[in-house]
């Protein structure tokens, strides 16, 4: 094993792992971690095989996660779920535990080129006709997922089903922000709003739980891939379009707000096309709203995860200065109502 390695001993118990799971020689020539995998550890993984050169990523649960997402076990099994409804997301292989380190699970995902770094996906002068297709590739990607349902797929998640998805999402937040360290009486203030503005619930179904731009792969010709599944779980189909409308998934084209691609109203209707299914403007609003509160929980508990020491990268710092822009979005659109 070349000593060049960040983490020699990782890349040997990888070589070992995948000639024994693929069934042939394989050496690893280049491995090294991925930036951009804020919630969970990613490598680069470059092989040499009988059938020549193969680039896959490795995927493993971190130290210390964030409060309500699933684990790489489940999210091995909800892409394959999402997969077979045909949605653009890499395939995945070799589901183990302990390979990164005691008691974690991890797997291998196939390598997709493409742009994910959101201000370039929104900004890009070469991604110019792929910014005209994505908001109708996206909206047929989120129909696909939401194909996927708890009567075909009843064990996919470990957690129970909740019996109206609104209330789900009340106790998804809840939960996060029950967690946190400190109190924030600002998003308690939202929170209370949207405990007793609950919008009338559609039927249930596989969601995302983090689609928003730079959490897809995009290439001059659009969507390559939907990447990050970490927060699935089973919803409703406007929360998925609500959490792509949050503020902070724009990168400055605040005049788009679906992803800094799309309006909202142009959203809706290349949703409502692809999945013959229209969400109300209510409850896309109450959802928008959610979300603020959510990423802002979710902004303070990345900063909390490198405070305790568990993460040692800065960028978990960053990420955490942006809950009070979520918090103030939050209660701009209590106001002004969109």
């Amino acid at each position: 094993m070349p000593a060049s390695f960040q983490d020699p001993a990782l890349a040997g118990r990888v070589e070992a792992f995948l000639k024994a799971a693929r069934g042939e020689d394989v050496q690893v020539v280049a491995m090294a971690p991925l930036a951009g995998g804020a919630c969970q550890d990613m490598h680069r993984v470059e092989l040499q095989t009988s059938q020549g050169p193969v680039r896959l990523v490795l995927r493993s649960d971190a130290r210390r996660s964030l409060p309500a997402s699933i684990g790489r076990r489940e999210e091995f099994s909800v892409v394959e779920a999402a997969r077979a409804a045909g949605v653009p997301t890499p395939a995945v292989h070799h589901l183990s535990e302990g390979l990164v380190r005691p008691g974690a699970w991890a797997y291998f995902m196939d390598w997709v080129d493409g742009e994910a770094i959101g201000r370039r996906v929104v900004k890009a002068q070469e991604l110019s006709a792929a910014r005209k297709r994505l908001p109708t590739q996206l909206a047929q990607a989120l129909a696909r997922i939401h194909t996927v349902t708890p009567r075909a797929h009843p064990n996919l998640f470990l957690r129970p089903l909740p019996e109206r998805p609104v209330q789900g999402g009340l106790a998804f937040v809840r939960g996060m922000l029950e967690a946190l360290q400190e109190p924030h009486p600002e998003l308690e203030y939202v929170f209370q709003w949207l405990a007793a503005n609950t919008p009338h619930d559609a039927g249930v179904c596989l969601i995302h739980g983090d689609f928003r731009t730079g959490n897809f792969l995009v290439t001059q010709e659009g969507l390559a891939a939907v990447l990050d599944w970490e927060f699935a779980r089973w919803g409703t189909p406007a929360e998925d379009i609500g959490w792509l409308c949050v503020r902070d998934w724009r990168f400055g084209q605040n005049s788009l707000p679906a992803g800094g691609l799309a309006t909202r109203e142009a959203f809706l209707e290349a949703y409502a096309r692809a999945s013959g299914t229209e969400v109300s403007r209510r409850a896309l609003h109450w959802w928008e709203v959610m979300g603020n509160v959510r990423w802002a929980a979710g902004s303070i508990h990345q900063g909390e995860r490198y405070l305790s020491g568990e993460e040692s990268d800065l960028e978990y710092m960053a990420i955490a200065r942006r809950a009070p822009e979520m918090a103030w979005e939050a209660l701009r659109l209590l106001e002004r109502k969109g």
